[in-house]
Protein backbone atom coordinates (compact mmCIF):
# COMPACT_ATOMS: atom_id res chain seq x y z
CA UNK A 1 0.00 0.00 0.00
CA UNK A 2 2.90 2.40 0.74
CA UNK A 3 4.65 1.90 -2.39
CA UNK A 4 1.46 2.31 -4.36
CA UNK A 5 1.15 5.78 -2.14
CA UNK A 6 4.67 7.03 -3.08
CA UNK A 7 4.06 5.97 -6.82
CA UNK A 8 0.88 8.07 -7.13
CA UNK A 9 2.14 11.33 -5.04
CA UNK A 10 5.23 11.60 -6.29
CA UNK A 11 6.69 13.72 -9.44
CA UNK A 12 10.26 14.59 -9.75
CA UNK A 13 11.06 14.90 -6.27
CA UNK A 14 9.61 14.75 -2.79
CA UNK A 15 11.90 14.90 0.42
CA UNK A 16 10.81 14.39 4.20
CA UNK A 17 13.21 17.02 4.92
CA UNK A 18 10.39 19.43 3.38
CA UNK A 19 12.94 22.87 2.63
CA UNK A 20 16.40 21.62 4.11
CA UNK A 21 17.99 22.36 1.12
CA UNK A 22 15.52 23.53 -1.54
CA UNK A 23 16.05 27.17 -1.14
CA UNK A 24 19.84 27.30 -0.38
CA UNK A 25 21.62 27.84 -4.29
CA UNK A 26 19.34 30.80 -5.64
CA UNK A 27 22.63 32.38 -7.37
CA UNK A 28 23.38 29.33 -8.66
CA UNK A 29 19.46 29.12 -9.68
CA UNK A 30 19.60 32.27 -11.32
CA UNK A 31 22.78 31.43 -13.53
CA UNK A 32 20.49 28.41 -14.79
CA UNK A 33 17.95 29.87 -15.91
CA UNK A 34 19.69 32.68 -17.53
CA UNK A 35 21.21 30.05 -19.77
CA UNK A 36 18.29 27.65 -20.35
CA UNK A 37 16.52 30.96 -21.38
CA UNK A 38 19.52 31.64 -24.00
CA UNK A 39 19.88 28.01 -24.92
CA UNK A 40 17.10 27.43 -27.39
CA UNK A 41 17.85 30.67 -28.87
CA UNK A 42 22.18 30.09 -29.55
CA UNK A 43 21.61 26.61 -30.29
CA UNK A 44 19.05 27.94 -33.12
CA UNK A 45 21.37 30.17 -34.70
CA UNK A 46 24.17 27.74 -34.18
CA UNK A 47 22.03 25.47 -36.61
CA UNK A 48 21.05 28.29 -39.06
CA UNK A 49 25.10 29.06 -39.45
CA UNK A 50 25.40 25.45 -40.26
CA UNK A 51 22.65 25.71 -42.99
CA UNK A 52 20.52 22.89 -41.22
CA UNK A 53 17.21 22.62 -43.50
CA UNK A 54 14.02 24.08 -41.87
CA UNK A 55 12.00 20.91 -42.85
CA UNK A 56 14.51 19.13 -40.67
CA UNK A 57 14.63 21.14 -37.65
CA UNK A 58 10.62 21.07 -37.96
CA UNK A 59 10.70 17.39 -37.96
CA UNK A 60 12.81 17.23 -35.03
CA UNK A 61 10.85 19.75 -33.06
CA UNK A 62 7.57 17.57 -33.46
CA UNK A 63 9.20 14.50 -32.58
CA UNK A 64 9.77 16.51 -29.36
CA UNK A 65 6.59 17.61 -28.99
CA UNK A 66 4.25 14.57 -29.75
CA UNK A 67 6.65 12.97 -26.92
CA UNK A 68 6.28 15.33 -24.56
CA UNK A 69 2.24 15.10 -25.00
CA UNK A 70 2.33 11.66 -25.25
CA UNK A 71 3.75 11.44 -21.83
CA UNK A 72 0.99 13.70 -20.11
CA UNK A 73 -1.43 12.08 -22.45
CA UNK A 74 -0.50 8.17 -20.34
CA UNK A 75 -0.29 9.35 -17.23
CA UNK A 76 -3.77 11.34 -17.78
CA UNK A 77 -4.84 7.90 -18.84
CA UNK A 78 -3.63 5.93 -16.21
CA UNK A 79 -4.72 8.24 -13.48
CA UNK A 80 -8.09 8.73 -14.79
CA UNK A 81 -8.18 4.78 -15.31
CA UNK A 82 -7.39 4.21 -11.11
CA UNK A 83 -9.63 6.88 -10.35
CA UNK A 84 -12.64 5.34 -12.04
CA UNK A 85 -11.79 1.92 -10.76
CA UNK A 86 -11.87 2.99 -7.64
CA UNK A 87 -14.96 4.74 -8.16
CA UNK A 88 -17.24 7.47 -6.76
CA UNK A 89 -15.59 10.20 -7.48
CA UNK A 90 -17.38 13.00 -9.61
CA UNK A 91 -15.00 15.61 -10.20
CA UNK A 92 -11.13 14.70 -9.58
CA UNK A 93 -7.95 17.80 -9.32
CA UNK A 94 -5.11 16.58 -11.09
CA UNK A 95 -1.76 18.29 -10.76
CA UNK A 96 -0.17 19.66 -14.28
CA UNK A 97 2.55 21.91 -13.71
CA UNK A 98 3.84 24.28 -16.07
CA UNK A 99 7.23 25.43 -15.34
CA UNK A 100 7.55 27.99 -17.74
CA UNK A 101 9.28 31.61 -16.39
CA UNK A 102 10.44 33.44 -19.85
CA UNK A 103 7.50 35.62 -20.45
CA UNK A 104 7.57 37.46 -16.96
CA UNK A 105 8.72 41.29 -17.30
CA UNK A 106 11.38 41.48 -14.63
CA UNK A 107 12.15 37.70 -12.87
CA UNK A 108 12.04 34.41 -14.57
CA UNK A 109 12.24 32.37 -11.01
CA UNK A 110 8.29 31.13 -11.24
CA UNK A 111 9.77 28.27 -14.07
CA UNK A 112 11.14 26.79 -10.59
CA UNK A 113 7.75 26.30 -8.88
CA UNK A 114 5.94 23.40 -9.43
CA UNK A 115 8.11 20.96 -7.69
CA UNK A 116 8.77 23.26 -4.64
CA UNK A 117 5.22 23.44 -4.30
CA UNK A 118 4.80 19.82 -4.98
CA UNK A 119 7.43 19.28 -2.37
CA UNK A 120 5.29 21.49 0.29
CA UNK A 121 2.35 19.68 -0.50
CA UNK A 122 3.49 16.87 1.22
CA UNK A 123 6.05 18.21 3.44
CA UNK A 124 5.81 16.17 6.66
CA UNK A 125 5.23 19.48 9.21
CA UNK A 126 1.07 19.37 8.50
CA UNK A 127 -1.07 16.81 7.72
CA UNK A 128 -2.90 15.98 4.17
CA UNK A 129 -6.38 16.89 5.49
CA UNK A 130 -7.98 20.23 3.67
CA UNK A 131 -9.60 22.70 6.12
CA UNK A 132 -12.58 21.44 4.83
CA UNK A 133 -12.05 17.77 5.80
CA UNK A 134 -10.96 16.19 2.23
CA UNK A 135 -7.87 13.86 2.66
CA UNK A 136 -5.39 14.20 -0.19
CA UNK A 137 -4.24 10.95 0.21
CA UNK A 138 -7.27 9.54 -1.40
CA UNK A 139 -6.10 9.53 -5.25
CA UNK A 140 -9.81 10.10 -5.90
CA UNK A 141 -9.33 13.68 -3.87
CA UNK A 142 -6.10 14.51 -5.71
CA UNK A 143 -3.59 13.24 -8.47
CA UNK A 144 -0.78 14.29 -10.58
CA UNK A 145 -0.09 13.86 -14.48
CA UNK A 146 3.63 15.76 -13.51
CA UNK A 147 4.91 18.28 -15.93
CA UNK A 148 4.73 19.87 -19.45
CA UNK A 149 8.40 19.67 -20.10
CA UNK A 150 8.55 23.55 -21.38
CA UNK A 151 12.37 23.96 -21.20
CA UNK A 152 13.04 21.15 -22.97
CA UNK A 153 10.37 21.78 -25.91
CA UNK A 154 12.31 25.35 -26.24
CA UNK A 155 15.61 23.91 -25.86
CA UNK A 156 14.41 22.55 -29.19
CA UNK A 157 14.03 26.03 -30.69
CA UNK A 158 10.10 25.34 -30.61
CA UNK A 159 8.54 29.28 -30.53
CA UNK A 160 5.92 30.41 -28.04
CA UNK A 161 2.92 30.41 -30.68
CA UNK A 162 3.76 26.58 -30.69
CA UNK A 163 4.42 25.95 -27.09
CA UNK A 164 1.00 27.80 -26.19
CA UNK A 165 -0.55 25.15 -27.92
CA UNK A 166 1.60 22.27 -26.34
CA UNK A 167 0.29 23.69 -23.14
CA UNK A 168 -3.46 24.20 -24.13
CA UNK A 169 -3.65 20.34 -25.71
CA UNK A 170 -1.72 19.12 -22.42
CA UNK A 171 -4.68 20.13 -20.49
CA UNK A 172 -7.44 18.98 -23.46
CA UNK A 173 -5.40 15.48 -22.47
CA UNK A 174 -6.30 15.78 -18.49
CA UNK A 175 -9.71 16.76 -19.67
CA UNK A 176 -10.56 13.77 -21.72
CA UNK A 177 -9.85 11.37 -18.57
CA UNK A 178 -12.87 12.35 -16.66
CA UNK A 179 -13.09 13.10 -14.12
CA UNK A 180 -10.14 14.57 -13.72
CA UNK A 181 -9.82 18.06 -14.21
CA UNK A 182 -6.81 20.45 -14.31
CA UNK A 183 -5.52 22.23 -11.19
CA UNK A 184 -2.11 23.85 -12.93
CA UNK A 185 0.80 24.89 -10.86
CA UNK A 186 3.15 27.26 -12.56
CA UNK A 187 4.98 29.17 -13.74
CA UNK A 188 4.56 32.66 -14.37
CA UNK A 189 1.02 34.10 -15.18
CA UNK A 190 1.13 33.83 -18.76
CA UNK A 191 -0.09 30.17 -18.69
CA UNK A 192 -3.19 31.27 -17.35
CA UNK A 193 -4.05 32.34 -21.48
CA UNK A 194 -3.67 28.62 -22.71
CA UNK A 195 -4.92 27.02 -19.87
CA UNK A 196 -8.40 29.00 -20.00
CA UNK A 197 -8.24 28.54 -23.69
CA UNK A 198 -8.42 24.59 -24.01
CA UNK A 199 -10.53 24.37 -20.72
CA UNK A 200 -13.07 26.63 -22.76
CA UNK A 201 -12.34 24.65 -26.07
CA UNK A 202 -12.92 21.39 -24.55
CA UNK A 203 -16.46 22.64 -22.58
CA UNK A 204 -17.88 24.11 -26.07
CA UNK A 205 -18.00 27.46 -24.23
CA UNK A 206 -16.84 30.67 -22.18
CA UNK A 207 -16.48 30.37 -18.20
CA UNK A 208 -16.59 32.66 -15.03
CA UNK A 209 -13.01 33.57 -14.22
CA UNK A 210 -12.24 34.60 -10.46
CA UNK A 211 -9.03 35.77 -10.82
CA UNK A 212 -6.86 37.01 -7.49
CA UNK A 213 -3.75 39.16 -8.01
CA UNK A 214 -2.04 42.30 -7.30
CA UNK A 215 -1.80 43.48 -10.87
CA UNK A 216 -4.78 43.38 -13.84
CA UNK A 217 -2.35 41.52 -16.35
CA UNK A 218 -4.69 43.17 -18.90
CA UNK A 219 -1.90 45.12 -21.16
CA UNK A 220 -2.87 44.16 -24.77
CA UNK A 221 0.90 43.42 -25.46
CA UNK A 222 3.35 44.43 -22.94
CA UNK A 223 7.07 45.36 -23.99
CA UNK A 224 5.74 43.87 -27.14
CA UNK A 225 5.38 40.45 -26.28
CA UNK A 226 1.97 39.63 -26.79
CA UNK A 227 1.90 36.46 -24.39
CA UNK A 228 3.94 38.08 -21.68
CA UNK A 229 2.13 37.13 -18.19
CA UNK A 230 1.35 40.90 -17.93
CA UNK A 231 -1.20 40.10 -21.18
CA UNK A 232 -2.22 36.89 -20.41
CA UNK A 233 -5.96 37.85 -19.43
CA UNK A 234 -6.43 40.54 -22.54
CA UNK A 235 -6.02 37.09 -24.65
CA UNK A 236 -8.52 35.61 -22.75
CA UNK A 237 -11.27 38.01 -23.38
CA UNK A 238 -10.20 38.67 -27.07
CA UNK A 239 -10.40 35.22 -27.62
CA UNK A 240 -14.49 35.13 -25.98
CA UNK A 241 -13.16 32.25 -23.82
CA UNK A 242 -14.59 34.40 -20.52
CA UNK A 243 -18.04 35.48 -19.87
CA UNK A 244 -16.98 37.46 -16.61
CA UNK A 245 -14.01 37.78 -14.98
CA UNK A 246 -13.35 39.56 -11.52
CA UNK A 247 -10.18 40.45 -10.71
CA UNK A 248 -9.84 40.85 -6.70
CA UNK A 249 -6.53 42.36 -4.98
CA UNK A 250 -5.76 44.56 -7.80
CA UNK A 251 -3.42 47.44 -6.08
CA UNK A 252 -1.06 48.04 -9.05
CA UNK A 253 -3.00 49.34 -11.99
CA UNK A 254 -2.61 51.75 -15.13
CA UNK A 255 -4.50 53.94 -16.81
CA UNK A 256 -4.24 51.19 -19.50
CA UNK A 257 -5.40 48.78 -16.98
CA UNK A 258 -8.48 50.33 -16.11
CA UNK A 259 -9.20 51.40 -19.97
CA UNK A 260 -8.65 47.45 -20.61
CA UNK A 261 -10.66 46.27 -18.18
CA UNK A 262 -13.43 48.69 -19.14
CA UNK A 263 -12.79 47.79 -22.61
CA UNK A 264 -13.99 44.23 -22.01
CA UNK A 265 -16.44 44.83 -18.78
CA UNK A 266 -13.81 43.10 -16.79
CA UNK A 267 -15.12 43.94 -13.12
CA UNK A 268 -11.74 45.09 -11.01
CA UNK A 269 -11.94 45.01 -6.93
CA UNK A 270 -9.39 47.06 -5.69
CA UNK A 271 -7.44 46.96 -2.17
CA UNK A 272 -8.58 50.08 -1.75
CA UNK A 273 -12.10 49.45 -1.59
CA UNK A 274 -11.73 46.18 -0.26
CA UNK A 275 -13.24 46.80 2.87
CA UNK A 276 -16.44 47.70 1.30
CA UNK A 277 -16.43 45.68 -1.17
CA UNK A 278 -15.80 42.00 1.15
CA UNK A 279 -19.44 41.23 1.83
CA UNK A 280 -19.95 40.40 -1.97
CA UNK A 281 -16.75 38.90 -2.88
CA UNK A 282 -16.96 36.39 0.27
CA UNK A 283 -20.49 35.28 -0.71
CA UNK A 284 -19.49 35.16 -4.86
CA UNK A 285 -21.93 33.07 -7.00
CA UNK A 286 -20.68 32.52 -10.75
CA UNK A 287 -20.85 29.57 -13.11
CA UNK A 288 -24.43 30.01 -14.05
CA UNK A 289 -25.52 30.03 -17.57
CA UNK A 290 -21.74 29.31 -18.86
CA UNK A 291 -19.35 25.89 -18.60
CA UNK A 292 -18.16 26.40 -15.08
CA UNK A 293 -15.71 28.42 -12.98
CA UNK A 294 -11.90 28.87 -13.61
CA UNK A 295 -10.13 30.40 -10.47
CA UNK A 296 -6.89 31.87 -11.20
CA UNK A 297 -4.87 32.80 -8.33
CA UNK A 298 -1.26 34.75 -8.32
CA UNK A 299 0.31 34.19 -5.49
CA UNK A 300 1.17 37.87 -5.27
CA UNK A 301 -2.62 38.80 -4.47
CA UNK A 302 -1.34 38.21 -1.25
CA UNK A 303 0.43 40.55 1.02
CA UNK A 304 4.29 40.25 1.26
CA UNK A 305 3.71 39.73 4.71
CA UNK A 306 1.82 36.37 3.70
CA UNK A 307 3.85 35.61 0.80
CA UNK A 308 7.33 37.36 0.27
CA UNK A 309 8.15 34.92 -2.17
CA UNK A 310 7.01 36.61 -5.53
CA UNK A 311 9.09 38.56 -8.55
CA UNK A 312 6.53 41.79 -8.00
CA UNK A 313 5.71 42.73 -4.49
CA UNK A 314 2.90 45.08 -3.62
CA UNK A 315 2.37 45.79 -0.36
CA UNK A 316 -1.57 46.38 0.68
CA UNK A 317 -2.47 43.10 -0.63
CA UNK A 318 -4.95 40.55 0.76
CA UNK A 319 -4.52 38.34 3.76
CA UNK A 320 -4.40 34.65 3.61
CA UNK A 321 -7.75 34.41 5.61
CA UNK A 322 -9.68 36.57 3.29
CA UNK A 323 -8.42 34.64 0.04
CA UNK A 324 -9.71 31.42 1.84
CA UNK A 325 -13.02 32.88 2.95
CA UNK A 326 -13.46 33.78 -0.43
CA UNK A 327 -12.52 29.99 -2.41
CA UNK A 328 -14.49 28.53 0.91
CA UNK A 329 -17.83 30.42 0.34
CA UNK A 330 -17.57 30.73 -3.73
CA UNK A 331 -20.77 29.20 -4.96
CA UNK A 332 -19.62 27.44 -8.36
CA UNK A 333 -18.49 24.56 -10.34
CA UNK A 334 -14.96 24.79 -10.57
CA UNK A 335 -13.97 23.04 -13.85
CA UNK A 336 -9.94 24.33 -13.37
CA UNK A 337 -7.90 26.40 -11.90
CA UNK A 338 -3.83 27.52 -11.55
CA UNK A 339 -2.02 28.89 -8.91
CA UNK A 340 0.75 31.29 -10.59
CA UNK A 341 4.14 33.23 -9.77
CA UNK A 342 5.50 31.79 -6.69
CA UNK A 343 9.12 32.48 -7.27
CA UNK A 344 10.86 30.26 -5.14
CA UNK A 345 14.34 32.42 -5.76
CA UNK A 346 12.63 34.87 -3.45
CA UNK A 347 11.23 32.74 -1.00
CA UNK A 348 12.33 32.37 2.59
CA UNK A 349 15.01 30.06 3.43
CA UNK A 350 12.47 28.11 5.51
CA UNK A 351 9.96 28.12 2.27
CA UNK A 352 7.52 29.82 3.69
CA UNK A 353 5.73 31.18 0.55
CA UNK A 354 6.02 27.41 -0.87
CA UNK A 355 3.58 26.50 1.73
CA UNK A 356 1.20 29.40 1.18
CA UNK A 357 1.32 27.93 -2.24
CA UNK A 358 0.63 24.64 -0.86
CA UNK A 359 -1.97 25.34 1.05
CA UNK A 360 -3.84 27.60 -1.81
CA UNK A 361 -2.91 24.37 -4.20
CA UNK A 362 -4.96 22.14 -1.00
CA UNK A 363 -7.87 24.41 -0.74
CA UNK A 364 -8.35 24.51 -4.39
CA UNK A 365 -8.31 21.04 -4.57
CA UNK A 366 -10.82 20.52 -1.81
CA UNK A 367 -13.32 23.21 -3.10
CA UNK A 368 -13.03 21.12 -6.71
CA UNK A 369 -12.80 17.21 -5.61
CA UNK A 370 -16.34 15.63 -5.40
Amino acid sequence: MLGFWFAWHTTGFKTNACFGFAFCNIDDDKLKMSRIARRGIHYLQRLNASNVSTALLEKGQNRVIEASLTLIRERAKLKGELVRALGGAIACPSLLGVPLGHNSSFLQGPAFAPPRIREAIWCGSTNSSTEEGKELEDPRVLTDVGDVPVQEIRDCGVDDDRLMNVISESVKLVMEEAPLRPLVLGGDHSISYPVVRAVSEKLGGPVDILHLDAHPDIYHCFEGNKYSHASSFARIMEGGYARRLLQVGIRSITVEGREQGKKFGVEQYEMRTFSRDREYLENLKLGEGVKGVYVSIDVDCLDPAFAPGVSHIEPGGLSFRDVLNILHNLQGDIVAADVVEFNPQRDTVDGMTAMVAAKLVRELTAKIAK
